[in-house]
């Protein structure tokens, strides 16, 4: 059995992961949210649920408890929530950590809008963890799987990819824990 938690669990990708993944008999998942209701009526009878901020330390500490992977999907005071999350995988022995970032993040000049997202990737690169960020493109609802990735320091393609492309590479990597470790990964439709 794999344990999964999903830091901001309600957000789109998020439960487009949770969707993908409810099926699979040996994850086992916990969704980490600051509103249950903002998950719909789905049935989410297999997964826990945990409320709470990833900006408390307390709450986050006690849900990556046994975890194998942290999967990291928020938007807010990144960098903090990042130490936050860092810390209590330290502190409680969880190494695997996937991280969704911004297209963008390692451009000089920085854009002030993708600072948070690049302050949230520095923390995760360097916390000495096994560490994937993922660099998406701006998405698109299309019902597609089409998607190529770039490595840090490559030139960053594509303008476009689909929540549905993101969401099943990020599911590739749950399922493959041992692939991407060290990586900053971006992702676009080719072409």
């Amino acid at each position: 059995m794999r344990n999964v938690l999903i830091i901001g669990a309600s957000g789109n990708i998020a439960r487009r992961v949770t969707h993908m993944l409810i099926e699979r008999k040996y994850i086992r998942l916990t969704l980490f949210l600051r509103n249950r209701r903002r998950l719909g009526n789905n049935d989410l009878s297999g997964c826990k649920i945990v409320e709470g901020n990833a900006l408390n330390y307390d709450q986050l500490r006690d849900v990556v408890v046994g975890q194998d992977i942290v999967y990291i999907n928020l938007a807010g005071d990144l960098e903090a929530m990042a130490k936050n999350i860092v810390q209590a995988m330290k502190e409680t022995d969880v190494r695997r950590v996937i991280l969704v970032s911004s297209i963008g993040i390692y451009d000089e000049p920085l854009r002030p809008v993708l600072k948070p997202y690049r302050a949230a990737a520095d923390v995760i690169e360097n916390a000495g963890l096994d560490y994937t960020v993922l660099r998406p493109t701006w998405f698109t609802d299309v019902d597609e799987v089409d998607y190529e990735i770039t490595h840090k320091g490559q030139p960053e393609k594509g303008s476009v990819i689909s929540q549905k492309s993101l969401a099943s590479f990020i599911v590739r990597i749950i399922e493959n824990p041992e692939q991407f470790i060290g990586e900053s990964l971006g992702i676009n439709k080719p072409n």
